[in-house]
């Protein structure tokens, strides 16, 4: 019996594939200049997985996937930001409470940054 090559490129769908035990799989590699996709793109690929597999499958197979998550997440943290401010600005919490009392200064904002991601997650993630 020969043996197979170690490498391989097929013409029909121009993808070079690794021998790995007695399968080929394919080198797929991400493009160049790649963005993190972050911890909101992130929780977004895991909804995707398990919500909408088709999507999902869809997104990947196109290549598409990482631009996705990477605007996703990007969007999200913008977004988190404003939300955050926004909050900030109308339960009166502000640099010279922080200056006073840093104790209810921090408590104040976890309860901001929570209920502020916890818009996020329900807006964009998980929708």
């Amino acid at each position: 019996m020969d043996k197979l090559k170690k490498y391989i490129y097929d013409e029909s769908n121009r993808l070079h594939y690794t021998l790995e035990g007695d399968y080929y799989i394919p080198d797929l590699k991400l493009p160049e200049g790649k963005r993190p996709i972050g911890h909101y793109g992130r929780l977004h690929r895991e909804y995707l997985k398990q919500e909408h597999p088709a999507r999902y499958s869809s997104l990947v197979l196109t290549g598409e996937l990482w631009t996705y998550l990477a605007n996703l997440n990007e969007q999200a943290e913008e977004r988190l930001d404003l939300v955050i401010d926004q909050m900030k600005v109308a339960e009166g919490v502000t640099e010279e409470l922080k200056d006073q009392n840093q104790f209810e200064w921090v408590g104040r904002m976890n309860n901001i940054r929570n209920r502020a991601e916890e818009i996020i997650r329900s807006e964009l993630i998980y929708n």
